[in-house]
């Protein structure tokens, strides 16, 4: 029953890292306006409930972010004209959308609490304040 119970939780991490995979985009400027550029980012083969597997799915995010937001300038795309800004609104934007507790601590461990709390993080009233 309780490795039922495990599998079941460890597809449901890896459910809703592919749908924050999904929705990792960063915007390039093309001659319209902004296109949305999106990155599948895999969680396969990680254990999310372990803060290693968390650790390196956020890695793997981060970097899906620098590229999309730098060098993704396929079909005539030109990069975003804030390319920090961008990588850090597409990595905040994917880490919340997953909604993993250790993603999102591994995300906490590498971001201040202003910037988290600038990239939509709702924070406990102890953490924020300080």
């Amino acid at each position: 029953m309780y490795t039922k119970t495990a599998a079941l939780h460890a597809r449901c991490a890896l459910a809703a890292a592919a749908v924050a995979c999904a929705l990792l985009t960063g915007i390039a400027v093309a001659d319209q306006g902004n296109v949305m550029v999106g990155i599948p980012v895999s969680g396969q083969g990680l254990d999310l409930n372990d803060p290693a597997g968390a650790r390196e799915l956020y890695q793997r995010l981060n970097y899906a972010a620098y590229v999309a937001c730098t060098r993704a300038n396929r079909a005539g795309l030109a990069p975003s004209p804030d390319p920090r800004g961008c990588t850090e609104k597409a990595l905040a934007t994917a880490v919340l959308s997953a909604h993993l507790p250790l993603l999102t601590q591994a995300y906490l461990a590498k971001h201040t609490v202003r910037e988290a709390l600038a990239n939509g993080f709702e924070l406990p009233a102890q953490m924020a304040s300080k």
